[in-house]
C-alpha cells in the first residue's frame, strides 16, 4: 500500500501510542533492576519479546522462513543481545531519561559507518548535525566533573548506541543482498540475541529474581506492548505515512523519557545535561526535518 499524502488520524493515533509505550519503557526498565540482575531481565524479557513476534507471524500469516542465517545471527547479537545488555546495564547507574536521549544519538555514528562500509556521502548538513550533537554529548558526559558511576553509565549508552548503529549496517546490507521481511526479519535476529544473552545470563553471578507484581508485570509490558503492539503499530504507521514523516517519531521517544523520568522517578537534569539533552534534540531535527521542509514533502523511493 502506497503512503497516503494527507495525515490520516489512526495513523497518528498509531504513532503516538507507539511512541508513548517505547518511550514509558525507559522508566520501566530502570525500575525493574530493583528486582532482578541486568543480564537476567534482559535474557528473559528478549526471549518474550521473540515468541510474541514470532506469534505476531503467526497471527498475520507472514512467512516464517529464515534468510541469510549468519547476516541474521550476527544481527541479533547487535540489534538485540549487546544493544539490550548494554542499554540496561546503563540504567543500573544512569536515568531513564538521560541513558534514552544517549541511545538515541545512534545516527550520528551511523554516519559515518555508512560512509565507510555503504559508501554513502556526508552531506554538509549531516556533518553540522554531527558537530551540534557531540557539543551536546559533551554537556551530557560532563567529563570535568562527573562521578565515576554517572560517567561509566554514559559510556555504556554510548556502547548500545554503536552497537545499535552497527546492527543497522548490518541490516542494510542483509536487506540489499536477500529478499526478506522485515517482521520476519526482526523475530529470528532478536531469537538468536536472546539465546545469546541467556548465555550470558546464566554464567553472570546475580542475585536472585524477586517475583513482585512489579517484575512480572515489566516483563509483561516489554514483551507484549513495546515488542508485539508497537512493533505492528509501526508497520500500521509505515503502511500509511510516508516513511520520512514515521521516521521523525522516533524524535518523540527519548523526549518521552526525559519526562516520564522527571515525573515518575524524580530525574531533574543538571543545567548541562539539559542544554546537552535540548543540543541532541535539535541536531536530531537538523538531519531529519530539515532536508523533508527542503524537499517540500518527504522523498521519494
Amino acid at each position: 500500500m502506497k503512503p497516503s499524502s494527507s495525515f490520516p488520524r489512526p495513523a497518528a493515533v498509531a504513532l503516538l501510542l507507539m511512541s508513548l509505550i517505547w518511550g514509558y519503557n525507559w522508566v520501566v526498565m530502570k525500575q525493574v533492576i530493583r528486582y532482578a540482575d541486568p543480564f537476567d531481565f534482559s535474557a528473559i524479557r528478549t526471549l518474550l519479546g521473540a515468541l510474541s513476534l514470532f506469534a505476531l507471524l503467526l497471527l498475520r500469516r507472514r512467512p516464517l522462513k529464515l534468510v541469510a542465517a549468519r547476516q541474521t545471527l550476527l544481527l541479533g547479537l547487535l540489534q538485540t543481545a549487546a544493544f539490550t545488555a548494554l542499554i540496561q546495564w546503563a540504567l543500573v547507574a544512569g536515568g531513564a531519561g538521560k541513558t534514552a536521549v544517549l541511545v538515541y544519538t545512534m545516527p550520528f555514528w551511523l554516519v559515518p559507518l555508512a560512509a565507510w562500509r555503504l559508501g554513502e556521502r556526508i552531506s554538509p548538513l549531516q556533518q553540522a548535525g554531527t558537530a551540534v550533537a557531540a557539543g551536546g554529548l559533551l554537556l551530557i558526559l560532563e567529563p570535568w566533573g562527573a562521578a565515576h558511576g554517572s560517567l561509566a553509565s554514559n559510556l555504556l549508552a554510548l556502547a548500545g548506541s554503536l552497537a545499535w548503529a552497527l546492527a543497522t549496517i548490518v541490516a542494510k546490507r542483509l536487506r540489499q543482498q536477500h529478499e526478506v521481511d522485515v517482521l520476519t526479519l526482526t523475530a529470528w535476529q532478536m531469537l538468536f540475541g536472546a539465546l545469546a544473552l541467556c548465555v550470558v545470563a546464566a554464567l553472570h553471578p546475580s542475585r536472585p529474581i524477586e517475583p513482585t507484581p512489579y517484575f512480572f508485570g515489566a516483563l509483561a509490558f516489554n514483551a507484549v506492548l513495546a515488542t508485539g503492539l508497537a512493533w505492528l503499530l509501526w508497520l500500521y504507521v509505515l503502511e500509511h505515512l510516508p516513511a520520512a514523516i514515521a521516521g521523525l517519531s522516533a524524535l518523540g521517544i527519548p523526549a518521552i523519557g526525559v519526562l516520564a523520568g522527571w515525573l515518575e522517578l524524580g530525574e531533574r537534569p543538571s543545567s548541562a545535561e539539559l542544554g546537552g539533552m535540548l543540543l541532541i534534540g535539535a541536531a536530531l531535527l537538523l538531519v531529519n526535518l530539515v532536508p523533508v521542509l527542503r524537499r517540500g514533502g518527504p522523498p521519494r523511493s
